[in-house]
């Protein structure tokens, strides 16, 4: 899990040095690193982010293999039909010869 390092003590001397009163200096400190640390939990995934995305791959996958059986299909087609077709014209043109 990362963190954000965020040195609270350099932040409260920084606005005790502008002006700020110690305990308005205190206060948006801890309010900064609220912040941070809440904007950090959010860009982190949960396991419940984990298995959305794994329910994704599984539907590309599956679909996928579906459409990786019907290109097979339609070349085992195409294949055959091919393969009549010079058998046809290899018979025709034997024939042609012998007559």
């Amino acid at each position: 899990m990362s963190a954000i390092t965020f040195d609270t003590l350099k932040f409260v001397k920084r606005l005790e040095a502008a002006g700020a009163s110690s305990q308005l200096a205190e206060a948006l400190a801890q309010a900064q690193q609220e912040v941070l640390a809440e904007a950090l939990e959010n860009q982190l995934a949960t396991k419940a982010d984990v298995l959305l995305l794994k329910k994704d791959i599984e539907i590309l996958r599956t679909e996928m293999l579906i459409k990786m059986a019907e290109l097979k299909a339609d070349t085992i087609k195409w294949m055959v039909g091919l393969s009549l077709a010079q058998i046809g014209l290899l018979i025709g043109i034997l024939l042609k010869i012998a007559t």
